[in-house]
């Protein structure tokens, strides 16, 4: 498998070819939709659709650099000189289910969707799943023609417009967000917009995005519900909304997610948007966020402003959760590294953040990522561990910058 990804894509390339984005792509972006199936045994990669809509909302500088390594990976090569021209990292439901009961028994799809910069000739885009151990599980190769007739033309949704929330200084060079609505009617839709202006400050309120706050492009479409509230099967409750989103994900009470990430991603087509945060009015607590793919928060409660920043702290920054839930189903191992940036399973030096534990701004903690022993994080307590706490660690602090850095600076 190694030589035959050296082969088709050469890495090489990675620090040594500084890309040009006006050599390799168009102002376009190329939607690429997958499948991915299979149980904890076997996992299959399947290409659903492609398709195409005007303008490109991403990074246009690093493009063969990785934010972080993810649970899955999706590089893009030139297919006529095998050069790396596009790189990008992502976590999946699809993977994480894989660590359920149910995948030692049943075999599963799951809709995936990503967006990369649309090219100007033939690419080939290799897909990679990793699991806990960072072993690749699953990989698929395929190549995508620009001048292909059979992708699709995406078009603006003509009732689901949207509202700029707040610009960023230099629209050009930022990161995009979009909320979207879920289980607002359209009676509803100011109601919405006042909760994403709420959830918009709760996050601007923390570092470091406080301070980098003009670095981030809001818009909130409004994309209305049949039904009102979202869809809860375990009091056996299921309502008609925008995305179909529902709690008990995984038979976890609490976990709020929707499966249908075409259905997200054609309500968001044509319009600017990047990191995608997806509001549920509903006064039942929960929520969700899965790295570069959505973060998903319940708006009617006291702990709405908390959770919103939270899961956003999932699906944009890659950060893991800081607090034990029994040391069931372990996700971390002393064998392997964790990718999330204020994770450790590992006490020698240098530590993963040795420069703010020489400052004194932070230590190694044991207890994270859902086990007691084993895993350490930065300090005590931070957004990433409880609802209660007012602001992110140090160590999460640091992450989150480097990667709006990554995004945003040239």
């Amino acid at each position: 498998m190694k030589k035959y990804i050296l082969l088709l894509c050469t890495l090489v390339s990675l620090e040594t070819y500084a890309q040009d984005f006006e050599r390799w792509f168009s102002d376009s972006t190329l939607r690429l939709d997958y499948v991915f199936a299979g149980d904890v045994n076997e996992q299959q990669i399947y290409v659903d659709q492609l398709s195409k809509s005007a303008r490109w909302f991403g990074r246009k500088h690093r493009l063969s650099e990785l934010p972080l390594a993810g649970n899955g990976q999706i590089t893009v090569c030139d297919k006529a000189t095998g050069t790396v021209i596009y790189r990008h990292s992502f976590s999946t439901l699809f993977q994480e289910w894989l660590s359920t009961e149910e995948a030692k028994q049943t075999r599963k799809s799951f809709e995936n969707v990503f967006l990369v910069p649309y090219p100007k000739q033939p690419i080939s885009i290799l897909v990679e799943l990793r699991d806990y151990h960072n072993q690749v599980t699953a990989s698929l190769t395929h190549t995508v023609d620009p001048k292909d007739i059979l992708i699709r033309k995406m078009e603006r949704k003509e009732n689901a417009p949207y509202v700029t929330l707040q610009q960023a200084a230099d629209t050009t060079c930022c990161i995009h967000i979009a909320y979207v609505a879920e289980g607002y009617t359209q009676e509803q839709m100011n109601l919405y917009l006042d909760d994403c202006r709420v959830a918009m400050e709760a996050l601007f309120e923390h570092e470091p995005f406080k301070a980098l706050r003009n670095r981030f492009n809001v818009i909130a479409l409004l994309s209305p519900s049949h039904d009102t509230d979202v869809s809860q099967p375990g009091e056996g409750i299921w309502r008609n909304t925008a995305l179909g989103s529902h709690f008990d994900t995984f038979y976890s009470r609490r976990y709020l997610t929707t499966l249908r990430l075409k259905q997200l991603h054609d309500w968001l087509a044509c319009t600017p948007y990047e990191h995608i945060i997806i509001l549920a009015n509903t006064a039942h607590y929960g929520g969700g966020g899965i790295y570069n793919s959505y973060n998903l928060s319940y708006t009617r409660g006291k702990h709405f402003r908390p959770v919103v920043v939270h899961e956003f702290g999932h699906s944009f920054g890659g950060l893991g959760d800081e607090y034990p839930y029994g040391d069931n189903d372990p996700m971390y191992f002393a064998d392997t590294e964790p990718w999330e940036p204020n994770l450790t399973t590992t006490t020698r030096k240098p530590a993963k953040w040795q420069n703010l534990i020489d400052t004194g701004k932070a230590g190694l903690v044991e207890g994270g990522g859902y086990l007691s022993k084993g895993v350490w994080r930065g300090q005590e307590d931070c957004r990433m561990r409880t609802n209660e706490f007012p602001v992110f660690c140090p160590v999460c602090q640091q992450s989150l910058t480097r990667l709006i850095d990554f995004y945003t600076v040239p």
